[in-house]
Formats: C-alpha cells, structure tokens, sequence
C-alpha cells in the first residue's frame, strides 16, 4: 500500500462526491447551463501581462484607447442631440481635439477611417443639420 498514489485516492472521493451531487441535482439550474463556454482569448496580451488585464478588466477599467473611444462616441452623441449652432461648432472642435490628442499620445493614427465602422455614424452626425424644423 506504500506505493499507492495519494492523488488517486482523492480523485476517487472527489468523484465520488460529484456523482452524489449529480444525482441530487445540485447541478441542475447552473448560470449558463446549455450554452458554449466563453473561452478568453488573451493571446494578444503578454503572458507575464495576463493576470493584471483580467483584474483590470473585471473590475471595469478600460485601456486608454477604449476610453478615448467612449469618450468620442459620447461626444458624438451629443452632437446628434444639439440644436444650438454655437454649442455643435465646440463639439465639433473637442471632436476633432480630442482625435489630435490620441493620435500624439499613442504615437499611431486613430482608427477612424473609412473602414472602421463609425466611420459614417461620425460623419453622418457632424454633418447633420442641427436645426430641426419647427
């Protein structure tokens, strides 16, 4: 007996007890019961990285860029919603400041070209009367 594996005898009472608990149900009404896994794909963040995107991520902090991007698409909400010429002209301005800072602080180009997918929401909104007939 001195040769036997200590993890298999843990092994067989661990499954043991998730057969009693199987057979009383306790699995039954699982979050997410039938539906795929959401397998995390972090391969595009340093492995020594990892565990701190993950902390970060969950507890709501977004990276910079994700930010700046929130904080434009807000302004450009704003934007749609103006009626007044002066107030939409400074949108406008904080809209366009607001790319410049990103593109110095990240060294690259914003990704606001015509490919990217609020391409033409960002025109459409800039270029929208902002007078609505009364």
């Amino acid at each position: 007996m001195s040769d036997a594996n200590p993890w298999s005898v843990i092994q067989l009472v661990a499954e043991r007890r998730i057969e009693e608990a199987l057979s009383q149900g306790a699995f039954d009404n699982l979050p997410g019961a039938g539906k795929p896994l959401e397998i995390e794909d972090l391969s595009h963040v340093p492995e020594d990285m990892r565990m701190a995107y993950k902390i970060l991520r969950n507890a709501g902090c977004l990276p910079p860029e994700l930010e700046e991007r929130k904080e434009l698409n807000r302004l450009v909400d704003l934007l749609e919603q103006c009626e007044d010429e002066q107030e939409r002209v400074r949108q406008m301005q904080r809209v366009r400041f607001m790319i410049t800072r990103a593109k110095m602080r990240f060294q690259r180009p914003m990704q606001i070209e015509q490919d990217d997918p609020y391409y033409d929401r960002l025109l459409d909104r800039l270029s929208a009367n902002p007078r609505k007939a009364g």
